[in-house]
């Protein structure tokens, strides 16, 4: 993750949690006029009011503290079923199921890579794909989510 996202984290954080969410993670992306992206979770689920009230308060949070340089839009949302993956516990949480993952700095000439979550080992996440075992460092991950597992979830009327 990079620097500044950890640097927000650590801002917005006390904000959302006294509100009553899980901060999972925040993303600054610069391209263009620069997205900042705060990911929001709650153990009954996320609605669209959660997410309302998680950017009024974070907004006004932002205006006060200016973190950041020049324009930008501030997205708040649920995880979903592709959720990002942003701490150590968070790839201890999700050990066991698929992910997607993409690394800074290739390795072996390769940056993606997809396989399943085997969880934490010395503080390097660990990447089961097939008969080969990724381990890298967190700050050498890039992005990490999970694949989405339709098969758990039920359609209405099914």
């Amino acid at each position: 993750m990079p620097r500044d996202s950890a640097e927000l984290r650590k801002l917005i954080e006390p904000a959302v949690t006294a509100l009553g969410f899980e901060l999972v993670g925040v993303e600054f992306l610069r391209a263009g006029r620069g997205v900042l992206r705060v990911y929001i979770d709650h153990e009954n689920g996320i609605g669209i009011e959660d997410c309302k009230a998680v950017s009024h308060q974070v907004s006004g949070l932002l205006d006060v503290e200016d973190p950041i340089r020049g324009e930008y839009s501030l997205e708040v949302s649920s995880p979903g079923l592709d959720r990002p993956l942003f701490q150590a516990r968070d790839f201890e949480r999700f050990a066991g199921h698929e992910i997607n993952l993409r690394l800074l700095v290739p390795v072996d000439g390769q940056r993606k890579f997809k396989g399943t979550l085997a969880g934490m080992r010395d503080d390097h996440v660990v990447v089961q794909m097939d008969d080969e075992e990724l381990v890298v460092r967190l700050d050498q991950i890039d992005q990490a989510r999970l694949v989405p597992d339709y098969s758990s979830h039920r359609t209405e009327g099914a």
